[in-house]
């Protein structure tokens, strides 16, 4: 079978000294890093839609600039298999193991909701047999509720009844899609649940249904028996002005608001996380330090525009902190690494594909090493320890497990009688010590 891709021979590991643009530097998918290969570390996924499915169009174009074939094809469905037989060609030569998708990457909508259900699960057919040749294995699935003018005022939070009903059918549909194809997780992507103006909103309502939805897709996911997690993916704005999984902070707290703090995880990703004025590795640590932690996608932004732009990774050392964080909290359980990124516009042939994702690969890999040095090392995370060590004294413990009261600790500052000095913080010799570890 041809594909767009047969010019390029699949990517290998030739090491640190290669000067072959097309094969990996530093990912060695069976070296061992921390008890486990790089390759059951890391979890790679290659998204669909912005590979497959994004023609290259900007908010300033109309047409694309990418030539694909797969969107030469007129009948919908005879190009969403092309577009299927390329997008495994592509992942296998990359050697990674696992994709993600939205319901319409995948299948096109129908002219009824029947016949678009019915595209989906004749799309499920040859995605499957695709995987049982491949062994390529779906990572997570994820229902585009967002794209189509039903969905203009949100889908979960859309002020028509009926409306969040087409869009429950969606997402059933996308999560039965997952979990025939061994899908290990599914992620709802809230792309306009959130508000343009509030002269037309009624926030009570909205966050009243947003809850309700919530509540419904992990019932179903216990009724199916899907194997990982469901998880939220924060993202600030863009499309809408605000937008109600803002962050982890605010996902928290909705997820606390309909007693679903231990049935959702979140889906966190870099660019969303800057947009929401946090560092990648803020909302990693916050997502473990509230038990949220679920999965990433990797991605950046650039920091001169204020929006989401989508880049591959290339910034080793924040990378590095972001997989410092992820492995502190114990690396991936159900999740990995998704690469919600996109070659630039201007980076027209399927060589260029290559170089993203080659890069993307090498960038984490490369900063997978330094983290481990960091946790072996352990410098940080005793300085850490040692910063709170005041709190294991018996009083303190009391404190902490509601045995005190305000005036039991008040009392215990007045019998001791001595104004305790403050610490350094040492945020000077800790970010030096990271350092260290780059190269």
């Amino acid at each position: 079978m041809s594909t767009y891709f047969d010019a390029i021979a699949p990517i290998r590991y030739e090491g640190p000294q290669s000067d072959n643009p097309l094969a990996y530097r530093w990912y060695d998918e069976n070296r061992i890093v921390l008890g486990k290969t790089m390759k059951e570390q890391l979890r790679f996924a290659v998204c669909y839609w912005h590979n497959f499915c994004w023609n290259g169009f900007d908010p300033f174009s109309h047409t694309g600039t990418f030539e694909r074939p797969w969107w030469t094809i007129q009948d919908p469905m005879a190009a969403a298999k092309a577009k299927a037989d390329n997008a495994f060609a592509f992942i296998s030569k990359l050697g990674l193991p696992y994709y993600t998708f939205h319901d319409r990457d995948v299948a096109p909508e129908g002219a009824t909701p029947r016949e678009t259900v019915e595209n989906l699960k004749a799309m499920v057919d040859v995605l499957g047999r695709k995987q049982a040749d491949t062994g390529i294995q779906l990572l997570w699935g994820t229902a585009n509720a967002f794209s189509h003018r039903r969905f203009m005022s949100g889908a979960a939070t859309n002020p028509d009844a009926e409306t969040f009903a087409m869009a429950a059918l969606q997402v059933r549909e996308a999560m039965n899609a997952t979990r025939a194809l061994g899908g290990i997780n599914y992620v709802l992507w809230g792309g306009r649940e959130g508000y343009e103006t509030l002269l037309n909103t009624d926030l009570k309502r909205e966050g009243e249904q947003f809850g309700r939805f919530l509540q419904m897709v992990v019932e179903y996911k216990h009724k199916i028996g899907l194997p990982g997690f469901v998880m939220l993916e924060p993202k600030p704005r863009e499309p809408s002005k605000h937008q109600y999984d803002f962050d982890v902070a605010t996902v928290y707290g909705t997820l606390q608001r309909w007693g679903l703090e231990k049935e959702v995880k979140v889906n966190i990703e870099a660019n969303h996380a800057t947009l929401a004025g946090h560092s990648f590795e803020h909302e990693i640590a916050l997502a473990n330090a509230t038990g949220l932690f679920g999965s990433i996608d990797m991605n950046r932004g650039d920091m001169q525009c204020g929006w989401d732009t989508d880049q591959f990774p290339n910034n080793i050392p924040e990378t590095a902190l972001a997989l410092y964080y992820i492995l502190q909290g114990g690396g991936y359980t159900h999740g990995g690494t998704n690469f919600d990124a996109k070659a630039r516009r201007q980076s027209l042939d399927a060589e260029d594909m290559f170089h993203a994702h080659i890069g993307g690969v090498d960038v984490c890999a490369k900063a997978l090493l330094m983290a481990e040095a960091m946790i072996k090392d352990g410098t940080m995370s005793r300085f850490v320890e040692q910063r709170y060590s005041s709190w294991s004294a018996p009083w303190a413990q009391h404190v902490l497990a509601g045995k005190s009261s305000l005036d039991t600790v008040a009392q215990h500052a007045w019998d001791r009688n001595i104004d305790q000095p403050p610490v350094s913080g040492r945020q000077e010799f800790l970010e030096n010590w990271c350092n260290k570890f780059v190269g």
